[in-house]
């Protein structure tokens, strides 16, 4: 995982591990957190959630030369001849001129910043400083698989068990026994109580090195301080992240209306479960009607829109309201219907109807009438990773240890439940409506469309050979060709956590290769052979396995890009010519914008695409199916067609993995 260059310290950490385990071996004792009270925490990990964090290496720097031969060719798939070539020529001059000074700074600059890595602040800003609705432009939600009781899939027993499970896990992580997150590439190895043993004596400035020697690679986990009490909030020209740790209530919004209540005491415990369940039954059998003004519209607004319209919420007194709701230890977000259909679903999670989720908070837990549920988050504070931890533990333990029951007796009036109510003027009353205008033509223009492929798993396309998200990525290549007849621009999110503060870098599915089996399985020539098919297939899972690895290690060429670039205008300088050529606009205008997270507590996930022009490509391979849900804007793009020309790209894949040639009558 680390440079040449930093063997020789690599070694020297090694041998500070060896003698430190010598001489700790019969001496156990070390200073670790432990929980006072199992029934308020998920687990008591005997490796403290920090454990690993100052050891994390460094995400690297990627050199110069080999960041601009991936980039260009990124660039020779979905160039023209003569676009490429000017690329090229544009490439050999930075090279030559602007690129060695900018990356020697942008070097030096990340040496003076240790304690980070040389992407995390311009990418949060990134996101703080984009003047768009975060709704449908950054967004994401990720929907839970149902209960597998029947009787417990019922808004209000789940709600309650999920809220639980949610300040359990917040608890359990606050008292630092959060099980650290590790990547064990040898799990038999490493994902043992004996391997936690020996990492528990080793201390921390070291500590990834001893798991390095088992093959086990700890994550960052900086990112997870921002999932409770936390929102993002409106300021002119870049927003803020704010963390307020002493709240105890949850906010729960119902039909645009506001409500709270405690969930700790004032010792931080979790109340009873019944006190919770009851005051969230309150709220679901509240008779009063959907707000008329639904402020929390307002989150879906321009930043600098939504950031002026809080100022003047703030003049008319709502400044003690908007401080409950920022503070909240989450939102939980009540819906009355029940949607069937998936892409019903997506509408219900991914944006819902006007003012009936407060998009800033960085996390809101939603339930349909039917004990449907999801998270849909704020992304600046942080990426999958540590939603999908959250997301995980919270399926697992609100179904094994559930603290409510279908027999369970519902308190009358337990707990102290306060409605919200904002104070509006007839200028923001009028504010609302024009947002909710707003808010109602953007969602109307989005269409979604979903796939269920059963065919073949996970575990079947690994038996052939091919990667499992090679096949998907190829599936959505291929899709797009035999729609459009062109290769894009494509971007596929990989986590760097293996690195101190690491984020995302992206893989660029859309290769030579993927380009050369498109047209093999599409385009009018020979028929080939079906041993063709399956070599073409075979190198698109090889080039994309080596994307993946490259990103995942730090050595894409996107974010190094994206450093470089950021350098040059915070320090006012001239902007080089590689930054203004169109082909660097077109490379980053994002015509395929895909993700995936696997999970078998993951029903379906999705986000809008991140240009009008593209599409939003959520997809996930697990051992039982593989699920597509697409979004587009139309009529620049049709997700139906879309979904329909990934059907017949998996067909045809699946045909040739089973020794048929689909090109032949």
């Amino acid at each position: 995982m680390l440079k040449l260059h930093r063997l020789n310290a690599l070694r020297k950490k090694k041998l500070q591990l060896l003698q430190h385990l010598t001489a700790n071996q019969e001496n156990p004792s070390l200073n670790y957190s432990t929980a006072p009270d199992d029934k308020d925490f998920l687990h008591r990990s005997i490796l403290r959630t920090d454990h690993f964090q100052a050891s994390l290496p460094r995400l690297p720097v990627p050199e110069l030369e080999d960041t601009l031969k991936k980039y260009l060719e990124s660039q020779r798939q979905i160039l023209t001849d003569a676009e490429y070539d000017q690329t090229v020529d544009i490439v050999n001059k930075f090279k030559a001129t602007d690129g060695p000074d900018l990356q020697k700074r942008l070097v030096a600059k990340d040496k003076q910043n240790k304690h980070t890595s040389y992407v995390t602040k311009p990418w949060f800003d990134m996101y703080l400083k984009s003047r768009l609705p975060i709704v449908l432009n950054y967004n994401p939600f990720i929907s839970f698989q149902d209960d597998p009781r029947p009787e417990y899939q019922n808004q209000l027993i789940r709600s309650t068990n999920m809220i639980v499970s949610s300040l359990k896990f917040m608890k359990t992580l606050r008292a630092n026994i959060l099980e650290p997150d590790i990547f064990h590439l040898n799990p038999a190895k490493s994902d043992n109580m004996r391997f936690r043993k020996v990492m528990r004596m080793i201390p921390s400035s070291i500590a990834f090195y001893g798991a390095y020697m088992y093959k086990a690679f700890p994550l960052d986990m900086s990112q997870y301080k921002n999932l409770f009490n936390s929102t993002r909030i409106p300021r002119p020209g870049k927003d803020e992240l704010v963390v307020d740790k002493d709240a105890k209530h949850l906010l729960v919004m119902r039909n645009g209306n506001f409500y709270m209540f405690d969930v700790l005491d004032s010792k931080g415990n979790i109340l009873e479960p019944e006190v919770i369940m009851s005051c969230v039954h309150q709220v679901m059998k509240d008779p009063s009607p959907p707000s008329p003004h639904p402020v929390g519209v307002f989150t879906a607004e321009n930043r600098d829109t939504w950031a002026m319209y809080r100022d003047k919420l703030i003049d008319l007194g709502n400044e003690e309201t908007l401080r409950l709701i920022d503070s909240a230890v989450f939102t939980l977000c009540l819906e009355d219907d029940q949607p069937t259909d998936p892409n019903d679903v997506t509408r219900k999670f991914l944006h819902g109807e006007a003012g009936r989720i407060w998009f800033d908070k960085s996390l809101s837990l939603i339930l349909t009438g039917s004990g449907n549920a999801c998270v849909n988050f704020e992304h600046a504070w942080g990426d999958g990773v540590a939603v999908l931890r959250y997301f995980n533990e919270v399926f697992a333990n609100s179904i094994d240890k559930s603290v409510v029951h279908p027999s369970t007796d519902v308190p009358a009036n337990a707990g102290n439940v306060r409605k919200l109510e904002f104070k509006l003027d007839q200028e923001m009353k009028d504010n609302v409506e024009q947002s909710v205008k707003k808010f109602n033509a953007t969602v109307q223009s989005l269409d979604v469309d979903h796939l269920e492929y059963q065919k073949y798993t996970k575990s079947y396309v690994k038996k052939s050979g091919m990667g499992p998200d090679s096949l998907m990525q190829l599936a959505i290549q291929m899709a797009y060709y035999r729609q459009y007849k062109g290769t894009v621009a494509t971007y596929e999110s990989c986590s760097t956590s293996a690195f101190k503060h690491g984020r995302t870098e992206t893989i660029r599915p859309a290769t030579a290769e993927t380009k050369r089996a498109c047209m093999l399985f599409v385009d009018d020539h020979p028929i080939p052979s079906t041993e063709e098919l399956k070599n073409a297939m075979l190198a698109c899972s090889k080039k994309h396995g080596t994307l993946t690895r490259n990103a995942a290690m730090g050595k894409g060429f996107d974010r190094h890009l994206f450093g470089l670039k950021t350098l040059v205008e915070e320090e006012g300088g001239r902007v080089p010519e590689l930054f203004t050529d169109p082909a660097y606009q077109k490379l980053n205008h994002i015509i395929l914008s895909t993700s995936t997270v696997s999970s078998p507590a993951i029903l379906i996930g999705g986000f809008a695409p991140v240009t009008p022009d593209g599409f939003g490509v959520g997809y996930s391979i697990e051992d039982s199916r593989i699920g597509f849900n697409v979004t587009s804007y139309p009529p620049a793009r049709n997700a139906q067609g879309f979904i329909e020309c990934v059907t017949k790209s998996l067909d045809d894949m699946y045909e040739v993995l089973e020794g048929r040639n689909p090109r032949k009558p």
